[in-house]
């Protein structure tokens, strides 16, 4: 299956889009923290540089960092956004 998802992160419109919404998500998080710096969120942080990654272009992203973050991290972060809302 992860050789699979790999072969689909290869494909450049797949990747733009996911790299666009972590941008996204990532501004979003940036706002948030100037409202509320305590917010609930693990690694909100890390969002943020995460957008800041993408956008400035520090580096290419791997297809490894995309998958381990869309894998690791934005099951957790729809998560913690849930339970925030249900608040």
């Amino acid at each position: 299956m992860v050789e699979n998802i790999k072969k689909h992160l290869q494909d450049i419109c797949l990747k733009r889009a996911i790299e666009r919404d972590i941008e996204i998500i990532g501004e979003a998080m940036n706002r948030i923290l100037k409202e509320d710096r305590n917010i609930a969120i693990t690694n909100s942080r890390k969002i943020v540089d995460a957008r800041n990654y993408i956008i400035h272009g520090y580096d290419s992203l791997s297809a490894d960092i995309l998958w381990s973050i869309v894998i690791n991290h934005l099951p957790k972060l729809k998560e913690e956004v849930q339970v925030l809302l249900k608040q």
